[in-house]
């Protein structure tokens, strides 16, 4: 395989035709090796417009899908970042080369320890890897000016709300399946919150996660 070629269509192809038109996100996904995070028995499907097992019931996201929550997200270079499910580190690399800092927290100890791995072999030193169940929330670090979370929920709980900074960004992936919705959050001040539908999707949901109090 032509690794580079296959890059190249994987953005022009797959990325720019599905509404993604940020030069800095389509820059970044060109530049960054996406086949490094890849599970080494799927990296001829590294830039496949397809779901990637990553195991414990987990996937990576099609490539478009990554770059459309990317975009959506408008992240500053001064922004601090919390990711729900690392998953492979893959999208924990791609908020990182954009943001300031990223806390990025999953509850498998296994993915935890190779999205790190990935991580370092690729000089991302700007994130903090942390493992725990925070599909109701992971106010660990404060407030955050931007939250992702990759896994889905049956509702977004509150609590993420809350954690927004005023002006702050969220993206997630709320429903049951077949059909989810992948919305963009935002809160306008410190008692509004707007929210926006990005696409239809259906993926697989946050590993134990609890029933939340409050839902948005």
């Amino acid at each position: 395989m032509n690794i580079e070629q296959a890059r190249f269509n994987m953005v022009e192809q797959q990325i720019r035709t599905w509404e993604v038109l940020d030069q800095q996100v389509l820059d970044l996904v060109s530049q960054m090796r996406r086949e490094e995070f890849v599970p080494p028995q799927y990296r001829d499907l590294a830039f496949a417009d397809i779901m990637i097992p990553l195991g414990h019931g987990q996937v990576m996201m099609e490539p478009k899908m990554e770059a459309r929550l990317l975009q959506a997200l408008n992240i500053a270079s001064t922004d601090v970042i919390l990711e729900i499910g690392t998953g492979s580190g893959f999208f924990t690399a791609l908020l990182a080369r954009l943001g300031k800092h990223v806390y990025s927290v999953d509850i498998m100890p296994d993915f935890t320890e190779s999205a790190q791995r990935r991580l370092t072999g690729q000089g991302i030193r700007n994130v903090t890897l942390e493992t725990g169940d925070a599909a109701n929330g992971w106010d660990k670090h404060g407030s955050y000016d931007v939250i992702a979370i990759t896994g889905s929920l049956p509702v977004i709980p509150k609590a993420f709300d809350l954690t927004l900074k005023p002006h702050g960004r969220m993206v997630a992936i709320a429903g049951t399946g077949p059909v989810m919705e992948a919305i963009l959050v935002m809160r306008d001040g410190r008692e509004g919150w707007g929210r926006e539908s990005l696409f239809e999707t259906s993926v697989p949901p946050l590993l134990h996660p609890k029933q939340p109090r409050f839902v948005f």
